[in-house]
């Protein structure tokens, strides 16, 4: 572990490894590190369902660009196989009353297909593999189970890692999202919640047809409640809804799904899929589990200084939209703390 560094990344998901990657590449002779809490993907990142999605939960904001272009490029450059396809996403609802549409679903309602989107779907593991190799190979020093406890603000940053050692770094990026938000001042700004989701046994081919899946596209409804699937590897499928109010965001080191609230809105998640036809009425439920998100106001990112020092960057509060905007977002934040872009004006 070095003593001093130019640039530390705090946060081992897909925005802190997009950010350390492009980092490396852009600036090889700096002294760069990765601190991750755990083992890299162990927050969101591991645990999202691997939807790709154009602009933010909040939509287009002032001079975003094309974040699903830009997230394409960024898995081109690095040489990431991670499964990108992006054949659209179906957008349903409740109110839709297009004739022709594929999906014909019961879920409070009819649901129907309104429009399809951009977007589609990666595998998240080899995402967060893929990131993490062009890291390294650029230069940047991993650190896993390496969390940062606290910051000493001042010239340089001093960072705190657990077990007694510090680290000064002229530049830090904070890229930890649900978690350790005394860190990265969004505690009482952001709300943390755990979101559900479980996946399904093989469908036959004839089963994805009846249900208006054999396009390939991820699909989530535009209105409430809310629901969101995509096909996997060999006809299973993921399906994703809830959000478990937390207190405080480290009770998300401690959520089980089988017990408590998450257990009770896994349980509904679990009649809803197979009320939705009747082709999934007998599947089998073969994984459940849930992971943490971030909601900032309006559903908004977070993607500015931090609030004690302008070279403290905080990136964050993706609202479930975080596949291809945070590695996206990632790289942008790299370029800025390189000064080479400046931040949005979200704030």
């Amino acid at each position: 572990m070095p003593e001093t560094l130019d640039f530390a990344v705090v946060g081992g998901g897909f925005t802190g490894l997009s950010a350390a990657a492009r980092l490396a590449k852009l600036a090889p002779s700096a002294r760069i590190a990765l601190f991750e809490a755990e083992t890299i993907g162990a927050g969101s990142s591991g645990h999202t369902g691997g939807m790709v999605l154009a602009e933010t939960a909040a939509g287009d904001m002032p001079g975003l660009g094309d974040v699903l272009g830009g997230f394409s490029s960024i898995v081109r450059e690095f040489k990431i196989d991670c499964d990108l396809t992006l054949p659209g996403v179906w957008e349903v609802g409740r109110s839709a009353t297009r004739p022709d549409s594929p999906i014909q679903w019961v879920d409070s309602g009819d649901l129907r297909t309104q429009k399809a989107v951009p977007g589609g779907s990666i595998d998240p593991g080899k995402m967060v593999s893929g990131l993490a190799e062009a890291a390294a190979q650029h230069g940047t020093l991993i650190l896993e189970n390496s969390p940062i406890e606290d910051i000493g603000f001042g010239d340089p940053l001093r960072l705190k890692v657990a077990g007694g050692r510090e680290i000064t770094a002229r530049k830090v990026l904070l890229a930890t999202n649900a978690e350790s938000l005394e860190l990265n001042a969004l505690a009482g700004v952001a709300d943390p919640k755990f979101t559900l989701a479980l996946a399904i046994g093989e469908l036959k081919d004839s089963q994805l047809r009846n249900l208006g899946l054999d396009s390939g596209r991820p699909f989530y409804t535009s209105d409430l409640p809310y629901l969101w699937g995509r096909l996997l590897h060999g006809n299973h499928m993921i399906f994703g809804s809830g959000l478990v109010h937390l207190e405080n965001w480290q009770e998300l080191r401690n959520i089980d799904v089988s017990l408590g609230e998450a257990a009770r809105l896994m349980a509904a998640l679990e009649r809803r899929v197979r009320s939705l036809h009747s082709e999934l009425r007998e599947v089998e439920i073969t994984h459940r589990w849930g992971g943490p998100i971030l909601i900032a106001d309006k559903w908004e990112p977070v993607f500015r200084q931090h609030a004690k020092m302008d070279n403290v960057t905080v990136l964050g509060a993706y609202s479930g939209h975080g596949v291809a905007l945070s590695v996206y977002l990632g790289s942008w934040a790299a370029e800025a703390m390189l000064e080479r872009r400046p931040l949005p004006d979200w704030a």
